[in-house]
């Protein structure tokens, strides 16, 4: 492949360890309205947008989905204090800047969620672009990769999209782009295979040299 332009990441479980917190919250709100939800169920939806994740999980109580995604939202935003990103994320960020990459945020989150946590990461100005679900088309359709190509002017095959979810991979799989798994996040690497991911990666670390080995154009063998 030629050396990437642009390189985008999804937010939970790619670089920031709040799956945990994610899944207690969706829990937490289920139980108040009295609605079933396993652990691997709440798991398995993180990188959709909210109105996925009801239609998914609550597809039986259309008409609670609205107090369902407040309930959680409060419970998430009281909760998750001290979530933060995975150690290695910001060295990775940075000498990814340092080496020239533009860099991108494509996630499931809604803006407003998506702007706290950069706002707590202090990260706003690290990103060229961020796509939230709230303001484009959810994961795995490939709009809010589209959206971004365009503002960073780069062609999906000199972009890699990075992600734990099989919905990341999905979405850059539709437009032929470049993808890397991560298996310290929502899905295992079986289930991250099966989108044809130039690596898997299990750490931040293992992600941050195989990253640089692609910049430096000497791809693992």
């Amino acid at each position: 492949m030629n050396r990437p332009e642009l390189i985008i990441f999804d937010w939970d479980g790619t670089l920031f360890n709040s799956v945990g917190q994610i899944v207690a919250s969706l829990q937490f709100a289920a139980q108040r309205f009295e609605q079933p939800l396993t652990h691997e169920a709440a798991q398995g939806v993180i990188g959709l947008g909210l109105p996925e994740v009801m239609q998914t999980l609550f597809p039986q109580v259309p008409h609670l989905h609205e107090q369902i995604v407040m309930a959680y939202g409060e419970h998430y935003v009281q909760h998750s204090t001290h979530d933060a990103w995975f150690d290695g994320v910001a060295e990775l960020l940075h000498d990814l800047k340092a080496m020239g990459m533009k860099l991108a945020v494509a996630t499931g989150k809604n803006r407003r969620g998506l702007d706290r946590v950069l706002t707590k990461t202090q990260s706003h100005h690290i990103f060229d672009i961020t796509r939230a679900a709230s303001e484009t088309m959810s994961k795995p359709h490939p709009r809010m990769l589209e959206e971004i190509l365009q503002v960073t002017e780069v062609e999906a095959k000199n972009a890699i999209m990075v992600g734990d979810s099989s919905y990341d991979l999905e979405m850059a799989m539709n437009i032929d782009m470049p993808r890397i798994g991560v298996s310290y996040g929502v899905h295992d690497p079986q289930v991250l295979a099966r989108y044809a991911p130039l690596t898997i990666v299990k750490s931040v670390p293992e992600l941050h040299h195989f990253l640089k080995q692609i910049l430096q154009q000497k791809m693992p063998a």
